[in-house]
């Protein structure tokens, strides 16, 4: 999985009636734009998070 800042991750919920998730990449802390990744979630809470194989990566628009 490869991420660049601004692009966000969607995290799908894993249990009955758990909500996704989203959140923003601020920073790329692994080589070539693989994680670990800092992320911004909605709330404003700031996390190191190394997705697992329910995340989707969603680039950023350039426009």
């Amino acid at each position: 999985m490869r991420a660049n800042p601004g692009d966000r991750l969607l995290m799908h919920g894993r249990v009955v009636g758990r909500q996704n998730r989203e959140a923003e990449v601020v920073e790329v802390l692994g080589a070539d734009g693989e994680p670990p990744f800092r992320v911004r979630f909605e709330d404003g809470h700031e996390a190191i998070l190394s997705p697992g194989p329910d995340t989707v990566v969603r680039e950023r628009n350039k426009s």
